[in-house]
């Protein structure tokens, strides 16, 4: 079982925190990704657990986005908070987890992530518009179990 620091170098990383940074720049939207090595739990339920344990229900509008990937296992999730999934259309997520696996599939995992960062962005700055006395209110960085 590979490190899982190995799984991104600490430049991709640093690209995909760049990516986040850039996608919550005109939202009040909150994007995380958690990388593990697998999931115990049904990855659904292990993507809530974590959305929970890194505090992303505790947003203003209910409009935090988690990526959980389980690298062992080859799967991930997006998981929505409340806000947005009541305003995104009914096939969001499934497009924006197509776009990701497309990039997987060739070990691309830099792009794949950065591709499902910006198309949340997207999604959350045109329902959850940046405000003036909007604050960060989670961390950029890539949460690793």
């Amino acid at each position: 079982m590979p490190n899982i620091e190995d799984f991104l170098s600490p430049q991709e990383e640093q690209d995909i925190i760049d990516a986040i940074r850039e996608a919550e720049k005109n939202t009040s939207g909150e994007i995380r990704i958690h990388i593990e090595h697998d999931a115990e739990l049904d990855p659904v339920d292990r993507a809530i657990e974590v959305f929970h344990y890194l505090k992303m229900d505790n947003t203003k509008l209910q409009n935090g986005v988690l990526i959980y990937v389980a690298v062992d296992a080859k799967t991930f999730v997006i998981y929505g908070d409340k806000g947005i999934n009541d305003v995104v259309p009914s096939d969001f997520w499934n497009s924006t987890k197509d776009i990701m696996q497309s990039h997987f599939k060739i070990n691309q995992f830099k792009q794949g992530l950065i591709q499902g960062v910006l198309k949340a962005g997207e999604q959350l700055e045109k329902h959850f518009p940046w405000d003036h006395s909007d604050l960060n209110e989670l961390s950029n960085k890539i949460s690793k179990g």
